[in-house]
């Protein structure tokens, strides 16, 4: 009798002992923070799923909006609505927070420190959300791989490769390294060296030249097209043209015109010469010959 009295007297929850804790009194408190938890948990839920819609529709609804950027947001907000209705669950129990918040801290540098490297792929995730260098659906060369964004995560970029291959790259690699957006702007510059024999006809060639790229509807007559003389090479004199277009019919466009000026040039009876080499046997060297067949001579006399 005297132990279960003594056991009924220990200390088990907040200065409370084991027959504090069995009163009636004390079990309404507890199952009023019980419930008073659920509830607080139910509407911390309920806002932070309604702040990360309302925030991501906000992204949608605009197209000047990176979309990427606003649901990144959005699961900011969402976390951090979460975190501050845990809080006031503990609280509700009687819980310390400021102590729990100091461990929290000081076990997340523990765990910062030991996950370096999967840490900066999620600070380099940020970095590529806040000043998008690129958004989805731009096309893109990073880390010697090229092909057209798909997926931006805080842990890594997926893209598309011109062999639809899914390429998965980290963003600290992502970051780390130069990016080449090819979809940032409207138009780009193509370029080409087209050859010419040095007997043909330098005017005559430009203008074939001219004709034949600035006919085709993709080329911009503003800004002007450059085509000049650039090289004299062993064996061709070089045009270096240089034309403006749509970047989204950049690599198409660059491929036709190579073939319609070559069969333009053709045409007009304009050689594109290719590198020749001549190559001279001398003559053998007559000393060499009197050497030879005195050595003969003396290899019969010998044998005799």
């Amino acid at each position: 009798m005297d132990s279960l009295n003594a056991l009924m007297q220990t200390e088990i929850y907040n200065g409370k002992s084991l027959a504090d804790l069995v009163t009636l009194e004390f079990l309404a408190q507890a199952m009023g923070s019980v419930l008073a938890a659920i509830v607080i948990l139910l509407a911390g839920f309920i806002v932070a799923s309604w702040v990360k819609r309302r925030i991501v529709q906000i992204g949608d609804s605009h197209a000047s909006l990176d979309v990427t950027l606003f649901h990144f947001l959005g699961n900011l907000a969402r976390y951090v609505i979460l975190a501050f209705a845990l809080l006031f669950v503990l609280n509700t129990f009687g819980v310390e927070t400021t102590s729990i918040i100091a461990a929290i801290g000081a076990a997340g540098l523990a765990i910062g420190l030991a996950m370096q490297g999967a840490l900066s792929n999620v600070a380099a995730g940020i970095m590529l959300i806040l000043f998008r260098p690129f958004k989805l659906g731009d096309f893109i060369e990073v880390n010697d791989e090229m092909g057209t964004v798909k997926e931006i995560t805080l842990n890594n970029t997926v893209i598309a490769s011109l062999s639809n291959l899914k390429v998965i790259i980290p963003n600290s690699e992502v970051w780390g390294n130069t990016i080449t957006n090819y979809s940032e702007f409207d138009t780009r510059r193509a370029e080409w060296s087209f050859g010419v024999g040095y007997g043909a006809n330098l005017a005559t060639a430009e203008q074939v030249i001219r004709d034949t790229i600035m006919s085709d509807s993709r080329s911009h007559a503003e800004p002007e097209p450059f085509i000049q003389v650039n090289n004299l090479n062993s064996s061709s004199v070089d045009f270096l043209v240089r034309v403006w277009v749509d970047a989204a019919e950049y690599f198409q466009y660059q491929a036709d015109m190579k073939r319609k000026v070559k069969e333009a040039l053709d045409d007009a009876g304009i050689d594109i010469p290719f590198p020749t080499r001549t190559l001279v046997q001398a003559a053998p060297d007559a000393s060499q010959d009197v050497a030879d067949t005195s050595a003969a001579n003396a290899k019969e006399r010998s044998a005799a």
